[in-house]
């Protein structure tokens, strides 16, 4: 694999037995609070985070199709995870379309990017009120004031890339995680999807070399794939999020013997009724995959032609669908997977309850209403998907 591109069966060979280690431990972590770092070591020691980096680079050179199958079983591992690489493999993919080598095999030899973008209190991206101000003591460098909120993956990230406000006009800066002035909390509070290092980043007079700066940043204007590419994270999310939530009812099912007086059956196992739900909810989480992988192959024609917009406004366009039908799809399989046992299937133990905390929260990246409203206003007209104003960084 490190000569030539990667076949499916090869990926899944270097990589089912980290997301199998990672499955194991999810339901503790939800319950105790404990971040994934160990977990998102491990992948990248494995050679995840560098998926999309090509080979002559140092990595694997994975399609957009294999990579997002990956994250969907990344997601059926814990969710968490894939949600809170999200940012780092959309940097990836600024990447390799700029063809930054440097940058590259910086991914490849381990870096792993975050960001910290949304802030309260203010309506939209045009202005930021975290800003760069000349540095006083180096002429051309830069000093970082501000606070973000939701800065997803920032808390497992070695570098911050932050939107800030640079003389009235959008950049973005780059920043080390663990830079003097940076600080860092686990503040999110969200019932569901817990562990994405979602939490608050504070810069105090962080310094910031003039060669970290660049121009524009999140939320440009315009026809761009960047929405649908971010959403198909939480796309992937769902699926994999229904994909587990099968599993362990199975899981379930198979082991348990008692069941009811007026049961079909004597074993859960063997009861028709429990074998057709669980039948629904394998079917919910193989159409999720389906979806996720379309939107994947339409991102990566996009890719293949970035002048097309007629290709851009189809990926824009299946991911909006993609997630008006799969939210109410996965939070409805959730919810089956609980009419296959009885009382005991609420056990804080098994922790089931956070497969809906976290379709729910990745549900609402963004209000499925305003895709539902696009979807219909561009059939109708061909105009209004939504783009970079709901690509839904949180």
């Amino acid at each position: 694999m490190t000569t030539a591109l990667p076949t499916d069966a090869d990926l899944t060979d270097r990589f089912r037995p980290v997301l199998d280690a990672i499955a194991v431990g999810a339901a503790d972590r939800d319950r105790n609070r404990e971040l994934a770092t160990e977990q998102i070591r491990r992948l990248r020691d494995a050679g995840f985070t560098a998926l999309r980096v090509p080979v002559e680079h140092g990595g694997l050179g994975a399609t957009v199709r294999q990579t997002f199958g990956l994250l969907t079983d990344l997601a059926a591992a814990d969710s968490n995870i894939t949600q809170a690489l999200r940012v780092h493999f959309f940097t990836v993919e600024g990447f390799v379309a700029s063809g930054n080598e440097d940058a590259l095999r910086r991914v490849a030899d381990g870096v792993i990017y975050g960001n910290a973008i949304s802030e309260k209190g203010v309506g939209s991206v045009d202005r930021y009120q975290t800003a760069l101000t000349p540095d006083p003591a180096s002429p051309g460098d830069y000093l970082l004031n501000g606070t973000k909120y939701y800065s997803t993956g920032t808390l497992y990230a070695d570098i911050i890339s932050v939107a800030v406000d640079l003389d009235g006009a959008r950049a973005t800066a780059d920043v080390p995680a663990h830079a003097e002035g940076v600080h860092q909390f686990d503040d999110w509070d969200g019932f569901g999807q817990r562990l994405t290092g979602s939490g608050t980043t504070l810069f105090e007079n962080v310094k910031v070399p003039g060669a970290a700066v660049v121009e524009g940043g999140y939320g440009d204007a315009g026809h761009v794939i960047d929405t649908s590419y971010l959403q198909l994270f939480q796309l992937a999310g769902l699926a994999g999020i229904a994909r587990r939530a099968a599993d362990d009812a199975c899981d379930r099912v198979a082991t348990r013997e008692r069941t009811f007086s007026h049961a079909p059956a004597d074993l859960p196992r063997e009861d028709p009724l429990v074998q057709a739900t669980l039948g629904k909810v394998y079917s919910a989480a193989w159409l999720a995959r389906t979806a996720v992988l379309a939107v994947a192959d339409a991102i990566a024609a996009s890719f293949a032609d970035p002048s097309s917009v007629a290709a851009v406004d189809h990926a824009e366009l299946l991911a909006a669908e993609a997630q008006v039908t799969l939210i109410p799809l996965v939070l409805g399989a959730v919810d089956e997977v609980f009419e296959t046992g009885g009382a005991s299937i609420v056990s804080e133990k098994l922790d089931l309850d956070r497969h809906w905390r976290n379709a729910r929260t990745l549900a609402v990246h963004n209000p499925a209403v305003y895709k539902q409203q696009a979807v219909g206003r561009f059939a109708l007209t061909g105009e209004g998907l939504p783009f970079a104003w709901s690509a839904g960084v949180r």
